[in-house]
């Protein structure tokens, strides 16, 4: 079918779209109303189907035979170790973390602040809160004490998980002092932080609060998906507060799982066998969307990376990491490439690397400015889609859907509307 057709057929009959996307995933109850607008504007998709981001994540790619497979690979250059993970790995990490979790009182509904480094334990953290039902909030780590007090103020969570600190290129910023300086300043409490100590900076803990991550774990066993509502929540994500005091996003289950699902083939591209890395950080909405949920509900692989596009240990990191690891779709900033541009002009570095496994580069986050596409499009000889959306979104709002048909590119244009939004441009008179 043709990108026209298949918009048409979205703007035709949206929920009857929706519901038959929704096939694609494990539902405990499958779902029999599409979308509840008796409350206009509070919509809500999928709200009488039950299933578990957690269990279509991981759990169900055991099930059909692909625990084998390497379901995540932690790339770090600033701590010189890589890591794999398979999806039999995952799910045992995932399932006794949530154990734990569980056993210290955390429930369905239950808010859980992860204030993290990109390790392989934030993406555990997040996907053991979706297996018990609890809402994730996800903060950038290292974000100052002020910022996070008002994220716990506000999401009240019944516990943090923290790591002990984050590495840049040449320091290490201490997590645990800002994090205990925020639990000061806000009025809420968590009943429970847990702490992974990183070997290069070890935090003090505080007796009867704080508990180490491993000790933590050390008596749990594992523990099923709990089964939530296609409407209930499964995180919170601030925006950047910019504008006024940082707006809480609320995402729901169902309708995440379905509009990801579909981005993967359609967006991306890919397939499953596919290597998928979006170089961002965890602590955004492209981290939750493309380097956690959306890869492993698709049963691709995906790259975590501790580092940045140049420094680490220079500017040939990102071509490094494609060959190592044979990366198919790469999604990153345009900020990113500027700056390996800015460093390497002449692509110098891509030279002394195969990155003939790579199909396509989507670019997103801010403005991609012609002269990074141009570059991009000449020395890696592949597709540089740019493509639009935002937090409140989750997935692409505007793009080139790769997966369906490659339209012509149009330098300064993310291409056309994808289902779900319907987008008109204004000029100054409203027009």
């Amino acid at each position: 079918m043709s990108y026209a057709s298949i918009y048409e057929s979205w703007r035709a009959n949206p929920e009857e779209f929706w519901l038959e996307l929704a096939r694609a995933v494990d539902w405990k109850i499958f779902p029999k109303t599409v979308l509840n607008k008796s409350n206009p504007p509070f919509y809500h998709w999928f709200e009488d189907g039950f299933s578990n981001t957690c269990y279509n994540a991981v759990d169900r790619h055991v099930l059909a035979g692909l625990g084998k497979k390497t379901a995540l690979i932690y790339d770090s250059p600033v701590t010189n170790s890589k890591k794999h993970l398979t999806y039999s790995e995952l799910l045992l990490r995932v399932s006794r973390l949530g154990a734990a979790l569980k056993r210290k009182g955390v429930n369905k509904g239950d808010r859980v602040i992860i204030y993290m480094p990109m390790v392989l334990e934030a993406v555990v953290a997040m996907l053991a809160c979706a297996r018990i039902g609890a809402v994730h909030s996800v903060v950038f780590g290292g974000f100052a004490s002020a910022e996070l007090a008002v994220r716990i103020d506000d999401a009240t969570p019944r516990a943090i998980l923290a790591g002990s600190c984050g590495i840049e290129t040449n320091k290490i910023i201490e997590y645990k002092p800002l994090l205990d300086e925020a639990i000061k300043l806000a009025k809420h409490s968590p009943d429970f932080c847990v702490v992974l100590q990183r070997p290069e900076c070890i935090s003090k803990l505080i007796k009867d609060r704080d508990f180490e991550w491993n000790q933590f774990q050390e008596s749990s066993d594992s523990c099923e998906c709990i089964p939530i509502k296609g409407s209930d929540p499964l995180y919170i994500l601030y925006t950047s507060g910019t504008t006024g005091q940082p707006k809480g996003v609320v995402r729901p289950s169902g309708g995440h799982m379905v509009s990801l699902i579909w981005t993967m083939k359609n967006l991306y591209g890919v397939t499953q066998d596919d290597i998928f890395w979006a170089a961002s950080d965890v602590g955004w909405v492209v981290g939750h969307s493309y380097i956690c949920y959306a890869p492993l509900l698709n049963g691709n692989t995906t790259i975590l990376f501790e580092g940045k596009p140049v420094g680490t240990p220079d500017a040939g990191t990102f071509w490094r990491i494609v060959e190592e690891h044979s990366v198919n779709c790469l999604f990153t900033a345009p900020t990113a490439f500027r700056a390996i541009k800015r460093v390497d002009p002449n692509g110098d570095f891509i030279k002394k690397y195969d990155v003939s496994s790579l199909d396509s580069l989507f670019l997103a986050g801010e403005r991609a400015d012609p002269d990074t596409v141009m570059w991009a499009q000449e020395k890696l000889n592949v597709p540089v889609i740019d493509h639009w959306w935002q937090t409140e979104t989750g997935f692409g709002m505007v793009g080139n859907p790769l997966g369906i048909e490659r339209l012509p590119i149009k330098i300064g244009s993310p291409t056309v509307p994808l289902p779900g939004y319907e987008i008109h441009i204004l000029d100054e008179n409203g027009e």
